[in-house]
């Protein structure tokens, strides 16, 4: 396919996702239909499409209009004061991740304050707007103001997915603490090292890092959860994916200690990466039953891929520079289960979208859709 008719396919495409943006669930996350990842989309296809702009200026405005509620988009916890945000102990995840909370609503409007629009940096809102995205951080930062990050432990008691996780701390990139430093330090890079963004950086990240341990393939990395003081876990840890583990958590510390001009910590994030590209096997740590698990965004080759290519660019890795190649080399090996994946799943976390577009922009493609995965 040529220049010209891929731009054609890419057009029409665009086109036919526009007509139907925004007849999601309605709440404000940035995956699932939320309204923070349906103005990243239209924000994308206003490249191809001009005329897309105004309406993700008005949506701009209504998520910076609207600030989050509690539990935005699910019922209060029990025992929590409605509408009250509850610093320690109660949160569920729309009240702070990246997949359906403030974390990924921050993420979307930090992009779209300059990287869609290609103003070199400088955001397009007025004073109003700028007040109510750094009120929206400043919320995300109360609750990472104590060392030990009582804020963000979890409240899901007895409940048939989650229950693993009540009054515990989530690690990860989609649900946890790694995305939540992500989406600070994309408010810190926006706004500055405000002293509330940058006090709740360093917690997120000092935590992280007392959190991690060596696995049986030494590699350096994190459970689903943090520990609360119990054994690191025995053998072998092998969710080593953009959502947990290794790749999406070491991103987050390397990107924040390099916002915060911290070469200790960044060096530290390197060593950690280090570790997953040295111990890293794609019989082992690529699992799951569906191809979406095996080359997705969320769990499998997409994500680390994509980390490995953001490590390279900004970190300036060898290590991560030679995971990249491996990885590309593994995308052209499955050419064959990769179409399977998207004559099922086209989604960006879990189908071919995502696993496309990490391949594509590896190779040199645009890289405006990263802030959906808190990369650049």
């Amino acid at each position: 396919m040529g220049d010209a008719e891929a731009a054609a396919v890419a057009a029409r495409a665009a086109a036919v996702w526009a007509r139907d943006a925004g007849r999601g669930p309605g709440h404000r996350g940035l995956f699932d239909g939320g309204l923070a990842g349906t103005l990243v989309g239209l924000r994308q296809c206003a490249v191809l499409h001009p005329a897309l702009h105004p309406v993700a200026d008005r949506l701009r405005d209504r998520l910076l209009d609207h600030p989050a509620r509690p539990s935005a988009g699910g019922a209060e916890p029990p025992g929590r004061p409605r509408g009250a945000p509850e610093r320690y102990g109660a949160v569920t995840f729309p009240d702070y991740d990246l997949i359906l909370g403030p974390s990924g609503v921050l993420l979307a409007l930090t992009a779209d304050g300059h990287e869609a629009r290609g103003t070199a940096g400088e955001a397009e809102y007025g004073p109003a707007a700028c007040a109510a995205y750094l009120s929206s951080a400043a919320r995300l930062a109360a609750l990472c103001d104590g060392a030990e990050l009582p804020g963000l432990r979890a409240h899901y008691p007895a409940h048939p997915v989650l229950g693993w996780l009540h009054g515990r701390i989530n690690t990860g990139m989609g649900h946890g603490v790694a995305g939540v430093t992500a989406a600070l330090t994309a408010a810190v890079r926006q706004v500055g090292p405000r002293p509330e963004l940058a006090s709740a950086l360093r917690n997120t990240s000092r935590w992280l890092m007392k959190e991690s341990f060596d696995d049986a393939r030494d590699i350096r990395t994190w459970t689903g959860c943090g520990l609360d003081g119990q054994a690191r876990p025995p053998g072998a840890h092998a969710r080593q994916a953009w959502c947990y583990g290794t790749p999406g958590v070491s991103w987050a510390l390397w990107d924040a200690a390099d916002a915060l001009g911290d070469p200790v910590g960044a060096a530290w994030a390197a060593a950690a990466f280090h570790t997953l590209a040295d111990g890293y096997h794609e019989g082992f740590h690529l699992f799951g039953d569906h191809p979406g698990d095996r080359l997705g965004l969320c769990h499998g080759a997409a994500g680390v891929l994509a980390v490995a290519d953001a490590m390279r660019r900004h970190g300036r890795l060898p290590a991560a520079a030679a995971l990249r190649e491996r990885l590309l080399r593994h995308f052209v090996a499955q050419e064959d289960e990769l179409w399977s994946l998207a004559g099922e799943r086209c989604g960006l976390l879990g189908g071919a979208g995502g696993a496309l577009a990490a391949v594509l922009t590896a190779t040199g493609g645009n890289r405006g859709w990263l802030s959906c995965a808190g990369l650049r």
